[in-house]
Order: C-alpha cells, then sequence, then structure tokens
C-alpha cells in the first residue's frame, strides 16, 4: 500500500511538470504572441498620410442623361452621288484601253478606243446629207440667176428653196446623230472637211475623279447601256453601316457619330450622319445609314472595315469620372473610401465612356464614396508601400 501511494505522487509531480513546460512553450511562440496581429495587413487597402489626403477629391457617383451607344459594322464606300458609270455611245469592238484601275482621269479624258460599223454608217450617212445640202444650194443660186433672166418663174424658185431647206435639216440631223454616236464636234467639222471616215470611236470620262472599274477588255464587243468604267470623285467618302431595326428608333439624320478605322491604327472619325433610310430592309432587318468622310488627303480608300458608334435614347445612368479608374491588368477598380481614413481598391463593371466618365454597370453599393479625383497617384503609392511591405505611413 505504502508502494502504491508513492507511484501515485511521482505520477502527479511528472504530469505538473509537463503542464508547465507546455505553458511556458506557448507562451513563447510567435504565433501565438499576443503582441504579434493575427493576420496580415490587406495589399488592396491604404490609409494615406495627410499630405496626399489633401490631394484627394472623394464623393458619390452621380446619375447623369446618357445615350445607350450602338455600336455597328461599317464599311468606307465612295460616295454614291459622286460617282458615274461610262459606256461606249455605239456598239463596236474595243480595240485599245487607255487606263487602268485606280487611275485618276480628267473630264472628257479617252478611256478607251472602239472600232464600230455603226459608226461609219454615221459618217457616210452624215457625208450623203453634206453632198446633197451643196447640190440644193447651188441649184438655188442659179435659179436666182434664171429668176432675173425671167426664163424660171417664181413657183420653181420657191420648190428649189424647199429642198434646200430640207438638205440642210438632213445634214444637221446626220450631224446631230454622229455627236451623239461620240464624235467630238471638232471631229464633225474634221470629217466635213476631208470627207475621211473614221470608225473609231472614243470612251471619254464624263467627270474627272479615279477609275474604280473597268469592265471591258481589248477584244471585247460592247454595246452603249453596257457600263465600261466606273469613275468617282474620292474626295469625299461615306462610312456605311446597317442599324438594327431595333435600335434604330432613336437614329436620326445630324445625329453625331464617331468611326474607328482599324487599317489606319484604329484612326477616329467624328461626323454626322447625313442619310437615315426611311425602310427597313426586308431581308436583314436593318436601317441604312451614311456619314459624309473628307478624304482630300486620301487617307481613306473604298471597302476599309471600321466600327460605326451612335448614340441612342438618354437615359439617366450612373457615371465615374476617368480620373477615378484604377486599371490593373484586364481589371477596372475604384477607391473606395472606408472610415476613418483609409482606402480600399474594389474591382467594379464599367461600360462605355462618355467623354470623360465611364458608366458605372455594378461592384459599387449605392451611398458609397470613392475617390473621383487622384485615384492614379494613390494606386501608385498602394504599390510602393506593397513592394516595401508595409501598409502603414
Amino acid at each position: 500500500m505504502r508502494i502504491r501511494r508513492e507511484a501515485i505522487v511521482i505520477l502527479l509531480t511528472g504530469l505538473a511538470s509537463f503542464v508547465s513546460c507546455t505553458e511556458t512553450i506557448a507562451g513563447n511562440n510567435p504565433a501565438t504572441s499576443p503582441s504579434q496581429p493575427d493576420t496580415a495587413p490587406d495589399p488592396l487597402s491604404i490609409t494615406p498620410n495627410e499630405t496626399m489626403r489633401s490631394q484627394l477629391r472623394t464623393g458619390q457617383v452621380k446619375t447623369v442623361p446618357l445615350g445607350e451607344v450602338i455600336a455597328v459594322a461599317a464599311r468606307v464606300e465612295a460616295d454614291g452621288t459622286r460617282i458615274t458609270r461610262v459606256g461606249s455611245p455605239v456598239m463596236g469592238r474595243v480595240t485599245s484601253l487607255l487606263v487602268q484601275e485606280g487611275q485618276q482621269v480628267e473630264l472628257g479624258q479617252s478611256l478607251a478606243l472602239v472600232s464600230s460599223t455603226s459608226l461609219s454608217e454615221g459618217q457616210l450617212a452624215f457625208l450623203k446629207a453634206l453632198s446633197q445640202n451643196q447640190v440644193a444650194s447651188r441649184a438655188v443660186e442659179r435659179a436666182r440667176i434664171l429668176l432675173k433672166s425671167e426664163v424660171i418663174g417664181s413657183v420653181e424658185m420657191q420648190r428649189r428653196e424647199a429642198e434646200l431647206a430640207e438638205a440642210e435639216s438632213e445634214r444637221e440631223a446626220a450631224r446631230d446623230q454622229l455627236l451623239l454616236l461620240g464624235m467630238a464636234p471638232d471631229a464633225v467639222d474634221e470629217l466635213e472637211r476631208t470627207r475621211k471616215i473614221n470608225s473609231i470611236s472614243r470612251i471619254v470620262a464624263s467627270m474627272g475623279g479615279t477609275v474604280l472599274k473597268r469592265g471591258v477588255t481589248l477584244g471585247q464587243v460592247v454595246q452603249p447601256a453596257d457600263s465600261a468604267f466606273e469613275i468617282a470623285d474620292l474626295s469625299s467618302l461615306w462610312l456605311s453601316a446597317d442599324v438594327p431595326a431595333p435600335e434604330a428608333g432613336g437614329v436620326f439624320i445630324g445625329e453625331s457619330a464617331e468611326a474607328t478605322i482599324g487599317a489606319l491604327r484604329g484612326s477616329r472619325i467624328f461626323g454626322k450622319l447625313s442619310f437615315v433610310s426611311a425602310t427597313v430592309n426586308d431581308e436583314t432587318r436593318t436601317v441604312r445609314v451614311h456619314m459624309p468622310v473628307d478624304n482630300k488627303r486620301g487617307w481613306y480608300k473604298p471597302a476599309m472595315l471600321a466600327e460605326l458608334r451612335l448614340s441612342g435614347r438618354t437615359e439617366p445612368r450612373p457615371c465615374v469620372p476617368n480620373t477615378a479608374v484604377v486599371r490593373e491588368g484586364d481589371t477596372e477598380q475604384l477607391f473606395i473610401v472606408v472610415p476613418p481614413g483609409s482606402f480600399t481598391l474594389r474591382p467594379v463593371q464599367l461600360g462605355d465612356e462618355y467623354g470623360s466618365c465611364r458608366k458605372l454597370l455594378g461592384g459599387l453599393e449605392p451611398n458609397e464614396t470613392i475617390v473621383l479625383d487622384g485615384a492614379f497617384h494613390l494606386n501608385n503609392e498602394r504599390r510602393r508601400r506593397a513592394l516595401r511591405g508595409s501598409g502603414g505611413e
């Protein structure tokens, strides 16, 4: 019995020593020391000093009237009012091409030569009418002499004068026909002087500009109704787009528009709509719109692709100043004011840009205060402190 009591005393003494050692070790462990904070500082938060805080402008997001932006695919086109299609005035075979696509031409410049039998026939008819006119003119001169000598009467004189008037009319009609067949007035005068038939007709430019299309080839037989060349004045172009019908209700002539052309490194063009179709395309369910583009420097070319941005219906929407937005990679964030004097970054969803502000889509609670101006410098200070491993002043 005595031995059992001594064993219990030894066991209790050892247990007390173990508990004492455990408390000593726990008290010396830094992880459980009451002087060490339980968590690390938030790298997205910052408490600036008074100097930096005085440079910040804070406030709540304001609601302003914003128009819904409609972005549609667009295409640079030639101005439809500055295009002409040129054809051959006569039926014939193309014997020579004098210009190529993309070439600048002047008004009246020859574009191609056409060999035409109908032109030869027209010239022959003109020469016949010219000869008959000359014969009738000489007959009238002789009749006047004979009338003075009383060899013929006045009736005969009147008959010959009528024949001369008819011959003159036929000559003028034949001359007009040659002009309609594409002969220049000086060429007709040359034909009248030399009496030499020339079966070559010219296709000439009816306006100055750039040759957009060439619809004929050497040896091809062309008709007067065929379009041989398409010429356009490219000093002014159209930016054309098809706006979906559900979004076209707020689109009107004179509305401001903005376009971006990818081929010119995102070149931005500002203008106003000059045309909005009064009808909806039954197949595509879209409305055609045009915006004029000045191209005197020749920067823009037909068929370039673009994006046209239009303002739709205006509605009150929350708007965040651009100076409040902090971009970290692909994330857009705002500094939220956390009383009493701290700021923390929070990701938000932003929409299109309207002048100096962005439409707020989500991520912010009502009545929260944000940094409106100075967010860029505040974020630089936050990052600098994070690199130094300190979140305090």
